[in-house]
């Protein structure tokens, strides 16, 4: 697992999450309509805590898998189906979405920031310092 594809993870993540608060927003007067939530970062804890480094060398395909390779876990939307913030059974809270909006454009900006970092080293290390 590389620095660069976590990132992309976190971004495809952050991006699912922007779309799904927006979605939200939108719904807010829809009755009966139940918030959903992006789920990435607890997904990805526990699939870190979980993981062995250790992965052996197959030379060929007959071989046998030793260790597990590394795959980073996808975000999941999930449904709040707990509270009601409505008569109507609707349970948005626009002011909590609009805080959660900005707490991920944040987290978006930081992880752009990050990859550009990679991939400056990158080119750092491809092309030397200019």
């Amino acid at each position: 697992m590389t620095n660069i594809n976590l990132l992309q993870k976190a971004l495809d993540a952050s991006s699912l999450r922007q779309q799904v608060i927006s979605n939200n927003i939108s719904n807010a007067e829809t009755p009966g309509y139940k918030a959903k939530q992006v789920v990435f970062e607890d997904i990805l804890k526990k699939h870190l805590t979980n993981q062995t480094n250790f992965e052996g060398n197959r030379s060929d395909a007959r071989h046998m898998v030793i260790g597990r390779p590394s795959i980073i876990p996808s975000a999941s939307v999930v449904e709040n189906t707990n509270t009601v913030m409505q008569n109507s059974g609707n349970n948005v809270d626009v002011d909590e979405e609009m805080t959660r909006m900005g707490k991920n454009s944040l987290w978006y900006y930081t992880l752009t920031e990050q990859i550009n970092s990679e991939f400056q080293q990158l080119s750092i290390a491809i092309k030397g310092r200019s």
